[in-house]
């Protein structure tokens, strides 16, 4: 055996034309040396630049404000001032190195106590309950662009803290860590962090305060006190507990620090307005191209109003869900020259980002009917024209109203009023489907629309924002309205890069005196007809909506202020139980602009106060109470036909849509207005 090794060995040495046994160990170990290079090559060759270690890196933040200089959101990652170890309160970093490495100062960039101790205790639990890296082994970590979890990673992150630890001092290397650190709500760094939770910057931090920013490096998302207050508190503790131990915190420090952290609050949180804020930040993209600094954009929204609004809604979900199957609700406040004082897009922006004011199209039902009595006015209708609520034919095509009742002889303000669809169609088909299409158009309508007369009632889509822009039109007395919600953008230095220059221009596209009349015409919908709920004791116009089988339910409304719409339904499209415009969307109305209408004194509406001339054809608008009176005797010579022959009018082509569009708005017993109740109120509008 001893020859047969003894012959292996001197073939290799001839071979390798080596002579002895220090010459073959001198050439392993040069072969050696160039295997370590290699593989130090190929784990260092992708290795970041990390010349400048200190400053931070992220993201460029866009802070969104509300009218009030209040703030709403943040947007990119927030930053604040770089920081320095020596500047910083000791038990900030005290608390810092209990949390996550307390041997900082005596290891040279890894720990091998620290290693065998995460490892023997993850041996007794049977999981990963420590790790072992180092303080500066996570900064070499947030150092790659990648975090991935393989063995190259790991060795390049073991080479990098190496090299920072023979390049750097410790407290560089502290400081470096604290302002790239990521803590959660998409802060970065000690000082934003701290600004974020707190109200003002790392040098300020108290220790119970520190324990928490100290927690959060564990796992920032779950501890963060924005999304988990409770979790950062009891997450806190332990960072406290570990800084008694470690000796950083006497017994006494430490029950005070408890008591205070029991009591602490977090200021500077972020509200919620999410389907607001992704709209908002949008926009500040159209109008300022690819973000390439902070920004900070002050907004239309009231918060207050935003707050008042998304708690409607959720309280309305949430008690009516099961037992009137109802899941989802779009609301839109507009002040009356286009800018969004409140927005909410759904039930749930964590649930669900399909924002119901701007991207959902349903079918308006009778709350499009204010267009098709508008395109009538602006042509000679009058508001007492009196037509027959009696089953129509034009051709295959018979509307009904929603009870399957008829009034009989009825005028126009009071067809409107109690959503009556025959008389509705009667009045698209004599003043042209065209016409309505037309006036849609004018006050923002842009979906398509079908020019048939299923259009009087409702049949085509929309969406929130674009009707209620349309009422708001109708409420500043037949203007355009375009909806805004950007005031003011600056950078993070303070320059302006966008202002908006006083109120935006609202071209004038419809007869004011006809829009007047249509407004006095949808007063009457809240004095006696389907909007009653919607009666909050100030001049009020509006219309209620409900669709085929309960499918949308809307109530859109102005008052002299602000206009407000709202939408319930389901994203699916599925049935509700019974659920009308008159009903929940109007409640809802009702709870929101009882708290807008608190901070103005009592006005007339805008389409009717504006001109002296509306005044002396109209009077002032009668109070929501008084509206009993007997009704109006038809005009002489007011023709009412039963059945009108299919139609010829060349607006409407060829033979209408088959499907019937329910009328909604069944009033409640207690609420069925009686002749005289209708009469009174007509007579004093008109």
């Amino acid at each position: 055996m001893r020859k047969g090794l003894r012959r292996l060995r001197q073939k290799i040495f001839r071979a390798l034309k080596i002579k002895s046994g220090w010459e073959f160990l001198a050439f392993l170990g040069i072969w050696l040396g160039v295997v370590c290079v290699v593989v130090g090559l190929y784990f260092t060759y992708d290795l970041p630049d990390v010349g400048n270690i200190t400053a931070p890196t992220r993201r460029p933040t866009v802070t969104l404000m509300d009218t009030n200089n209040r703030l709403i959101t943040r947007y990119g990652d927030v930053v604040g001032k770089r920081v320095n170890v020596p500047d910083l309160p000791p038990h900030v970093v005290q608390a810092v190195m209990a949390a996550e490495d307390r041997r900082f100062y005596d290891h040279f960039g890894a720990d091998v106590w620290g290693i065998l101790r995460a490892f023997y205790h993850n041996i007794r639990a049977g999981r990963v309950v420590q790790g072992g890296s180092t303080i500066t082994q996570q900064l070499a970590k947030n150092l790659f662009l990648k975090p991935d979890r393989t063995l190259r990673r790991k060795v390049q992150e073991m080479i990098m803290a190496l090299w920072l630890e023979g390049q750097f001092t410790k407290d560089q290397i502290l400081s470096a860590y604290l302002n790239r650190v990521y803590l959660g709500a998409g802060t970065y760094g000690y000082d934003g962090a701290a600004h974020v939770y707190f109200g003002h910057g790392a040098k300020k931090l108290t220790l119970p305060q520190a324990a928490v920013m100290a927690g959060l490096l564990k796992a920032p998302s779950r501890y963060s006190p924005a999304s988990n207050p409770d979790a950062a508190r009891a997450r806190a503790r332990v960072v406290l507990k570990s800084m008694q131990d470690a000796g950083y915190i006497s017994a006494e420090q430490f029950v005070k620090a408890e008591e205070e952290l029991a009591a602490l609050t977090f200021s500077g949180m972020a509200v919620d307005a999410r389907y607001f804020a992704a709209y908002a930040v949008a926009e500040t993209y159209a109008q300022v191209g690819a973000l390439a600094e902070d920004l900070v954009v002050t907004t239309t929204l009231n918060l207050d109003w935003q707050r008042a609004a998304e708690k409607q809604i959720s309280a309305t979900l949430d008690a009516n869900e099961d037992k009137a199957k109802v899941s989802q609700a779009g609301l839109l406040l507009l002040s009356h020259d286009g800018a969004v004082r409140a927005y909410v897009g759904g039930r749930d922006y964590d649930d669900s980002e399909y924002d119901r004011v701007t991207q959902a199209q349903r079918q308006p039902g009778s709350a499009f009917k204010p267009f098709v009595y508008l395109a009538a006015l602006e042509q000679g209708l009058a508001p007492d024209q009196m037509f027959d609520d009696a089953p129509q034919s034009y051709g295959r095509y018979r509307p009904q109203n929603y009870t399957g009742k008829y009034l009989g002889p009825v005028s126009a303000a009071q067809a409107l009023a109690e959503s009556l669809n025959t008389v509705a169609v009667q009045v698209a088909y004599q003043y042209g489907i065209g016409n309505v299409v037309r006036v849609a158009r004018q006050l923002g309508i842009t979906t398509p629309l079908a020019r048939d007369l299923s259009l009087a009632l409702g049949s085509s889509e929309v969406s929130l924002m674009e009707l209620t822009a349309a009422y708001a039109g109708m409420a500043a007395g037949g203007q355009k309205i375009s909806p805004y919600v950007l005031q003011q953008i600056k950078n993070g230095q303070g320059k302006i890069l966008y202002q908006r220059q006083g109120p935006p221009p609202s071209p004038q596209v419809l007869s004011a005196a006809a829009t007047a009349k249509l407004v006095r015409m949808m007063q009457g919908v809240i004095a006696y007809g389907t909007g009653q709920r919607a009666n909050i004791g100030v001049p009020v116009a509006g219309k209620t909506g409900t669709t085929q089988d309960y499918r949308d339910a809307w109530f859109i409304g102005f008052t002299a202020h602000a206009t407000l719409g709202v939408w319930m339904g389901n994203d699916d499209n599925t049935p509700m139980q019974r659920i009308t415009g008159g009903s929940l969307p109007a409640s809802i109305w009702r709870g929101v602009m009882q708290g807008v209408e608190k901070n103005f004194a009592p006005a007339d509406l805008p389409a009717l106060n504006g001109d002296a001339f509306f005044n002396q054809l109209f009077g002032p608008s009668p109070e929501p109470e008084s509206r009993h009176a007997p009704s109006t005797p038809f005009p002489q010579g007011t023709v009412l036909p039963r059945t009108l022959a299919p139609p010829s009018n060349p607006d409407v082509q060829g033979p209408t849509r088959e499907q019937l569009l329910r009328e909604e708005d069944m009033m409640e017993q207690e609420q069925a207005p009686q002749d005289d109740d209708i009469g009174k109120f007509l007579e004093q509008m008109f």
